[in-house]
């Protein structure tokens, strides 16, 4: 007897506001699926009637996550393809897909990436701000611990930050960022792609300033520490590793060497020396 052909579970990024924006993959995967599980089926099923698609859907989301997870996996296990989608952009990213992806991959079901938009990407690239290097933090944690570890992270890092915040929490959060972000920029990205989208840029002080009573979508991309703070325990390195790490915040080799000879209490020519 032949063995029955499991299905795939597809991963379809949808519009983050712009009808638009979702691509033909996407609409010829939810064309073609048997069933689309949404984190809001009310919500998604007005991307289907725009793009004139009729389909079963079934919610999922993070209150249910756990749950629907079993019976999804059941369905593609019996040979249905199952599409899933977020309210907008990449699920999985701030949004109900991680539970099923690690499941599937548990069970070797096979899990197929439908591209598209993204909102901290977006933000990300029309911020001005440095992209070879960033960290996604998503929400600020709301428990104090957490919080006050995720603000230490932002304050030490030297990478460009991006956070997802709520318009009623935003307050909240942009005077947390102010006691240590000091003159760092940072770009206020709101309602991306939709009719009232706008950036707000400056240091923090200046961000205050400008977003009182925002409403929509809101990400912040924050400029990196100009300079990272580490133990000042140098003995523990050597010339090469404390070089690098320098060299890694983009200094030239004149101010690295002005750095080491300072850090060490050395002469800066006994460190030039080293590096000839």
């Amino acid at each position: 007897m032949e063995k029955k052909k499991i299905g795939n579970l597809y991963i379809v990024a949808t519009p983050i506001g712009n009808l638009d924006d979702i691509t033909l993959r996407a609409i010829k995967v939810l064309k073609e699926v048997d069933l689309i599980a949404a984190e809001d089926t009310r919500h998604s099923l007005k991307l289907l009637n725009h793009l004139e698609i009729s389909k079963p859907l079934i919610s999922y989301h993070r209150h249910n996550e756990e749950v629907k997870t079993d019976v999804l996996i059941e369905k593609i296990v019996e040979g249905q393809n199952i599409a899933l989608v977020s309210d907008a952009g990449t699920p999985g990213i701030c949004d109900p897909g991680e539970v099923i992806i690690k499941k599937c991959i548990e069970k070797q079901i096979p899990i197929i990436p439908i591209p598209g938009a993204c909102a901290m990407i977006n933000a990300l690239i029309t911020s001005g701000i440095d992209t070879k290097e960033f960290t996604f933090l998503g929400f600020l944690p709301l428990n104090k611990k957490s919080r006050k570890e995720k603000l230490d992270e932002i304050k030490k890092s030297t990478k460009t930050i991006i956070l997802y915040e709520a318009p009623h929490k935003l307050n909240n959060t942009l005077k947390d960022l102010e006691n240590i972000l000091e003159d760092r920029q940072v770009v206020l990205a709101r309602e991306l792609t939709k009719i009232h989208e706008e950036f707000i840029r400056g240091n923090i002080k200046e961000i205050i300033k400008k977003s009182e009573n925002l409403k929509g979508e809101i990400i912040l991309v924050i400029q990196g520490s100009k300079e990272e703070i580490v133990n000042d325990n140098y003995e523990n390195m050597s010339l090469e590793e404390h070089y690098k790490m320098y060299e890694n915040q983009g200094l030239n080799k004149k101010e690295i060497i002005k750095k080491i000879a300072k850090d060490r209490g050395l002469n800066k020519n006994e460190i030039y020396q080293k590096f000839i």
